[in-house]
C-alpha cells in the first residue's frame, strides 16, 4: 500500500531497494544522518552481504513496520514505528532522511504527517509519539508543525561530544489528530 502526498510517497520496501539502504546507512562509516539520529549510539557497520540476507529474512516483519519514503522515485530515507509497550497501545514513530540533500525542505514533515495517520487509520491506538533529543531541532520542529506537543524531557541524559542533551518526548493523540485533519 502507498501513501502518497504533495510531494513524498511511502511505499513497503521492495528487495531492490536494499542496496541504497544499505549504502545509505552502512555505505560511510560516519554519515551524516547518523550525528541527529541519536548520535550517542554507536552506528555499527554491517557487511552488505548480512544486511541483505537478514532483510530478505524478516521482509514481513519490515512491511508491518517500515516504510521508504521516496520523492520523484528516489529514496531519500524511511519511516517506521515500534511498540514501547504493546498491551497498553504505546507506539513510537520514527522518521530518518539519509540523505542531507533533501533536509530542511519540508519532506519529513510531509512523510511524518503521511505515516502518523496511516498509523491512527490503522492501528488501534490513542498516541503517536516520537523521542529525540534536544540536538535535533529539526525533529522537534517537523513533530511540532504536525500537531505533536511536547510531553517529557529528560534532562541533561544524553551525552555527546562533551555535551550534555535532554531526551524528548512529543506525542499527537487521536482526538488532536482528527480536529487537526477536519480543518
Amino acid at each position: 500500500m502507498k501513501l502518497t502526498g504533495q510531494r513524498v510517497t511511502l511505499r513497503k520496501i521492495e528487495e531492490r531497494d536494499l542496496p541504497r539502504l544499505w549504502d545509505y546507512i552502512y555505505g560511510d562509516p560516519s554519515p551524516e544522518w547518523k550525528k541527529w539520529d541519536a548520535p550517542y549510539f554507536k552506528h555499527t557497520y554491517v557487511p552488505f552481504e548480512e544486511y541483505m540476507e537478514s532483510s530478505i529474512r524478516n521482509k514481513s516483519r519490515s512491511d508491518e513496520f517500515q516504510r521508504v519514503i521516496e520523492v520523484d522515485g528516489t529514496i531519500i530515507g524511511t519511516v517506521g514505528y515500534y511498540w514501547d509497550y504493546e498491551p497498553t497501545r504505546w507506539l513510537e514513530a520514527g522518521i530518518v532522511i539519509y540523505d542531507p540533500a533533501y533536509w530542511n525542505g519540508g519532506y519529513g514533515t510531509e512523510a511524518l504527517s503521511l505515516w502518523v495517520d496511516h498509523l491512527f487509520m490503522t492501528k488501534e491506538i490513542g498516541r503517536v509519539g516520537i523521542t529525540t533529543w534536544s540536538g535535533n531541532e529539526r525533529m522537534m520542529k517537523a513533530a511540532e508543525k504536525i500537531g505533536m506537543q511536547l510531553e517529557g524531557r529528560m534532562r541533561k541524559c544524553r551525552y555527546y561530544n562533551g555535551v550534555y542533551y535532554d531526551s524528548i518526548r512529543m506525542g499527537i493523540i487521536r482526538e488532536e489528530w482528527e480536529e487537526k485533519r477536519s480543518l
